[in-house]
């Protein structure tokens, strides 16, 4: 089980995946907004979304959970 974590504080622009979904590795789970800048957050490893615990348009410190992956 892999926990995403925010590596920097930021504004969840966009959710890209939904619980259940299978993903590869390298695919993106979310799109972070900070500084006008988008960050994609990717999955290192493949396997089932079990949770994503933001929604779009909350705002994350590092460190904060994004989603699991198992």
């Amino acid at each position: 089980m892999a926990e995403i974590r925010a590596e920097m504080v930021a504004s969840v622009w966009k959710i890209e995946v939904s619980e259940g979904d299978q993903v590869a590795e390298g695919d993106t789970l979310v799109i972070l907004e900070s500084m006008k800048m988008e960050i994609p957050v990717l999955t290192e490893d493949p396997g089932t979304v079990v949770s994503i615990a933001v929604g779009e348009g909350d705002v994350v410190q590092e460190g904060d959970l994004l989603a699991v992956v198992e």
